[in-house]
């Protein structure tokens, strides 16, 4: 796919991270970019910063992601790509003995299906209205009607003490790739997931320096954590490249979690 100002996109968990990058490194290609947040003062920031549109979206909500998606549309036309960052975690073993007591205590499940919410079913949320939506686009000069790039994480494989949920949400995303791509393969739209490892994203900035520096020096190579702007080239590539459809990849460093 060719990335101009004739194309539109939109960024789940746009306004940080993964997403930030990703929006930024579309817009420098000169693509219409929407951020889909719920962090309104840094979406509207970045939005002013490369000539976009915020949007204030809850991905748990038909009604949120509707009106995200028509503020959009009205902005910036019918979208051609849709890139899915937004995400959340937890960390809760299955079950377990409470320190102080004693006392056995297992994974709420109210917390489990927040994650599996957000992560999975938001994903698919995205993807089937914006895929709806690609449809009544016609074809490019190269045939394409349009891209979509998913996140999962290399938790979807293998996944930590304590992430359960996480991995289940992730794996999911992973898992339903190729039935995406397949349903969505006479209408040619591509559809792709990336696995990022340990990326230096708001959430491990907040984390002490040893514990950063520990984390980087688990991975065999580079022995640094993953820059956002490397997701972002990730993004761009599956993107572009018209043969890439179907295809979960990990970004990692060649890492392998261990079990904590």
């Amino acid at each position: 796919m060719k990335l101009d100002s004739s194309v539109a996109a939109v960024v789940t968990g746009g306004a940080s991270g993964l997403g930030a990058a990703t929006a930024r490194a579309l817009a420098a290609k000169g693509v219409k970019v929407a951020i889909f947040d719920l962090q309104e003062e840094k979406g509207k920031a970045l939005a002013a910063e490369i000539g976009g549109v915020f949007c204030e979206v809850n991905v748990t909500s038909d009604e949120s992601v509707d009106a995200g998606f028509a503020k959009a549309r009205e902005a910036h036309g019918q979208e051609r790509i849709l890139v899915n960052c937004a995400g959340t975690g937890n960390a809760v073993k299955t079950a377990s003995r409470a320190k102080e007591d004693g006392s056995i205590r297992h994974f709420p499940l109210a917390a489990f299906d927040w994650v599996i919410q957000i992560n999975l079913v938001g994903t698919f949320r995205c993807i089937a209205k914006s895929a709806a939506g690609m449809l009544t686009l016609d074809p490019m000069e190269d045939g394409e009607r349009g891209a979509i790039v998913n996140t999962a994480s290399v938790a979807a494989e293998d996944g930590q003490i304590g992430q359960a949920a996480y991995s289940a949400s992730k794996g999911g995303v992973v898992g339903m790739t190729l039935p995406i791509a397949r349903d969505l393969m006479g209408e040619a739209i591509r559809v792709n997931t990336i696995l990022p490892g340990i990326f230096d994203t708001p959430l491990l900035g907040a984390a002490p320096q040893n514990v950063r520096d520990a984390l980087a020096a688990s991975v065999p190579f580079p022995k640094r954590l993953g820059q956002p702007d490397e997701y972002a080239k990730l993004a761009l590539c599956m993107i572009e490249n018209g043969y890439f459809n179907g295809e979960d990849v990990r970004l990692d460093g060649a890492i392998r979690m261990a079990p904590r």
